[in-house]
């Protein structure tokens, strides 16, 4: 009888001083991993916010195909919420949200020890080559989890960095794949009705294009808003002359405004008219580097429809997004106008 007491002393010490040990280690932690990813913040943090997307680049069914995920009524923004069940069941609500920026988020894990609530973090910032993106959680190890972890010599830490790495390459991979997207459609014959416009003029080559037409776009714009005008359309650019021997363009940016504008000598900024005409039109919905391809695709449409291009006439793009205020270059949308020798039957009526 003596032996068993000593032996339940024993482990009664080993108990309590075990507890004692690993009580007495720290189990809080903060776990954060940060990647630049080659896209605008709102692009990203859009691809974050909704969690509906989460199933597409986590790496969590790679690790459990069993894995399935229930979505609430809302899925994005402050308030939205999902849960999953597989070889571990848990849920996640998002508690706040500064758009383009930060998330945060209160994560519920059913562990075979009790449930777990620690928290997440999102941040979003923009610098040169992209967007960083920071992905973290913290919270606080619990007596059972201290002692398993030091015992099993499970490295948590080493875990889910290796896990929060993989999910934030996956974002990437998603976000440079939804990037890549767009749609070429040929629309038809179609009038353009024209009007006055402001507008400046300058000569580039052919790659030199998209670097000069934002600097010039924004002085038009700045005349328009300086002197109060009332634009009357969207943002376009002329082609005037297109030297193909030395692939160089002469080219003028231009803003519709509802009436003539006299400005004065000197002028960067001055007012053109142009004359209403029949173009075949055709929509580019995705990034400018696809232009090229959407002006093939309408002469190809010209020719096979026994069209004539208009030898007088000056090719335009109007501009029906802002990239500014739509970051996404799948969600550009532009209009290609190559005029025609004008064909009264083949102008679709009401356009």
């Amino acid at each position: 009888m003596k032996i068993i007491k000593y032996l339940l002393f024993l482990i009664l010490l080993i108990i309590i001083g075990s507890a004692i040990f690993f009580g007495t280690k720290d189990g809080n932690y903060d776990i954060q991993d940060s990647l630049v990813i080659q896209a605008p913040p709102e692009v990203i943090f859009n691809k974050v916010n909704d969690y509906k997307s989460w199933e597409n680049w986590g790496p969590w069914k790679k690790e459990d195909s069993t894995m399935t995920f229930t979505y609430a009524e809302k899925t994005s923004g402050e308030g939205a919420s999902y849960s999953w069940d597989g070889d571990m069941s848990g849920s996640m609500m998002t508690t706040k949200v500064i758009p383009n920026k930060e998330i945060e988020q209160d994560l519920t894990l059913n562990t075979p020890a009790g449930e777990r609530n620690p928290q997440v973090y999102w941040t979003f910032e923009e610098v040169d080559g992209g967007t960083k993106v920071t992905w973290g959680m913290k919270g606080e190890h619990t007596l059972i989890d201290k002692a398993y972890y030091s015992l099993s010599g499970f490295d948590f830490n080493a875990s889910m960095h290796q896990m929060k790495k993989a999910g934030l390459e996956g974002i990437a991979a998603e976000v440079a794949e939804d990037m890549k997207q767009y749609s070429i459609n040929v629309d038809g014959v179609s009038q353009y009705g024209g009007g006055y416009y402001m507008y400046t003029t300058s000569v580039a080559k052919q790659d030199e294009l998209n670097e000069k037409m934002q600097p010039m776009m924004d002085l038009v714009m700045g005349f328009i808003t300086k002197n109060n005008l009332n634009m009357a359309g969207n943002p376009f650019t002329i082609y005037n002359e297109i030297d193909n021997s030395n692939n160089t363009f002469i080219f003028s940016t231009g803003v519709p405004v509802k009436e003539q504008v006299i400005t004065p000598e000197g002028s960067p900024v001055v007012c053109g008219f142009m004359e209403p005409v029949s173009a075949v039109k055709t929509s580019l919905k995705g990034d400018y580097k696809h232009l090229s391809e959407a002006y093939t695709k309408a002469r190809q449409y010209i020719e096979k429809n026994s069209l004539q291009s208009d030898p007088n006439g000056k090719m335009f793009e109007v501009y029906i997004t802002n990239p500014e205020e739509t970051p996404n270059p799948a969600e550009w949308l532009t209009e290609i106008y190559i005029p025609i020798i004008s064909n009264p039957e083949l102008v679709e009526e009401g356009i």
